[in-house]
C-alpha cells in the first residue's frame, strides 16, 4: 500500500473523495461517473488516474470501457475512517448516491429491455451454450424429488422440465415479460408446481433455508454481481443442499454483450470456484461438458457446490 501521506494529499481533494465515495459502493464507468458527477470527461479521467496512482482504484476493461472500483485491500484503518467521514460531510454525497441509483437502474433496464423484446419466441433464438447435452449433463446430478429454485429462468423451459420431478419449483427472473410468457405456458400445460417470480438475482424473492437446490442455467453471466448472487443462492437453501451452475466458460466473444445483454464474457473455472468458496460452499466441482463446432466455440462450464 502507498503511503500515507501520499493517499492524504489524494484524498484531500472533495471531488476525488466524492468519486472514491462512488467507487466504494459499485464498479462505474467513466461516463457513468460523468453521469452521476455532471463533470466532464477529462475531468474525470484525471481524479481516477491520481486515485489509481495512489493505489486507492484499480480498473479492468469490459467491452469499449474500463470499469473502476475502489481497491478492496484499502478498505480498512484510516482510510476507512476518512471515507465515513466524507460521507457525512461532503452535501454532495447524498445527491451522488441518489444518481448513482438511477445509473445502476439503466443498467438493468437495458438487460431487462433485451430479455423482454425476445420474450416469446426465445426457444427457438440461438442463445450461446444453451444445449441438450449441458442439461442432461447437470439433471444426471439431480436427486430424487425436492424444492428447486430457478434463477434467471427467462421462459421457463428448464423449469417445466425440472418440474416433472420436483417437489415445487421456483422460477425467479428479472424480466416481466418472460414472468408472464412463462407463467401462460405452465397454466396452458397444467402445470401446478411451478411458481414463477418476478425478482431480481441479486436480490432474490424467495424465503432464507427454504429450498433444496438452486439452478443457474446459462443466467450468472447477466448478473451484475455474480459474487452477490452466489451470496443470495447460499441464503435460500437448506442445510446440506447444493447448487448447480451452467454457464459459458470465459470467452473473447465481445459482440455477446450486445447481442445477448451479456454482462460478463462467461467464467474461468478457477473463478467460479473461488466464488462459490467466498459465498460458503464447499466441494465445488467445476468441467467443461459441451464446446460447440463454430464459431466462436462457446463452451459450456458446469458447477456443482454443496451449502
Amino acid at each position: 500500500m502507498p503511503s500515507i501521506v501520499k493517499i492524504l494529499r489524494v484524498v484531500a481533494d472533495q471531488n476525488r473523495l466524492r468519486v472514491l465515495l462512488l467507487l466504494e459502493e459499485e464498479e462505474l464507468s467513466v461516463a457513468e461517473l460523468q453521469e452521476i458527477l455532471t463533470m466532464g470527461q477529462s475531468t474525470i479521467s484525471t481524479h481516477l488516474a491520481q486515485l489509481k496512482q495512489a493505489g486507492l482504484v484499480e480498473d479492468r476493461r469490459t467491452g469499449k470501457n474500463n470499469l473502476y472500483q475502489a481497491r478492496r485491500e484499502n478498505g480498512a484503518g484510516v482510510l476507512n475512517v476518512l471515507l465515513r467521514q466524507a460521507r457525512a460531510e461532503i452535501s454532495e454525497a447524498a445527491r451522488d448516491q441518489a444518481a448513482l441509483k438511477r445509473v445502476l437502474k439503466k443498467r438493468r433496464d437495458k438487460a431487462r429491455a433485451f430479455f423482454d423484446n425476445v420474450a416469446g419466441r426465445y426457444g427457438r433464438s440461438y442463445v450461446p451454450g444453451k444445449s441438450w447435452k449441458a442439461f442432461a449433463e447437470a439433471l444426471l446430478r439431480l436427486m430424487p424429488p425436492m424444492v428447486i429454485a430457478d434463477l434467471g429462468a427467462g421462459e421457463g423451459a428448464f423449469s417445466l422440465l425440472l418440474a416433472q420431478r420436483a417437489t415445487r419449483v421456483i422460477a425467479v427472473d428479472s424480466s416481466a415479460r418472460m414472468v408472464s410468457v412463462a407463467d401462460a405456458l405452465a397454466k396452458k400445460q397444467g402445470v401446478k408446481n411451478l411458481d414463477y417470480r418476478l425478482g431480481d438475482m441479486e436480490d432474490l424473492p424467495i424465503e432464507n433455508n427454504s429450498v433444496n437446490l438452486v439452478f443457474f442455467s446459462q443466467s450468472l453471466h447477466h448478473a451484475m454481481h455474480p459474487e452477490r448472487a452466489l451470496s443470495e443462492a447460499h441464503r435460500i437453501l437448506k442445510a446440506g443442499g447444493r447448487i448447480v451452475i451452467l454457464d459459458l466458460a470465459k470467452h473473447r466473444f465481445e459482440e455477446a454483450r450486445e447481442l445477448y445483454a451479456d454482462e460478463w464474457l462467461g467464467f474461468s473455472e478457477a473463478e467460479l470456484e473461488s466464488a462459490l468458496a467466498k459465498s460458503g460452499f464447499h466441494n465445488v466441482h467445476t468441467s467443461i461438458v459441451h464446446k460447440e463446432s463454430e464459431a466462436p466455440y462457446f463452451q459450456t462450464l458446469l458447477a456443482v457446490a454443496d451449502s
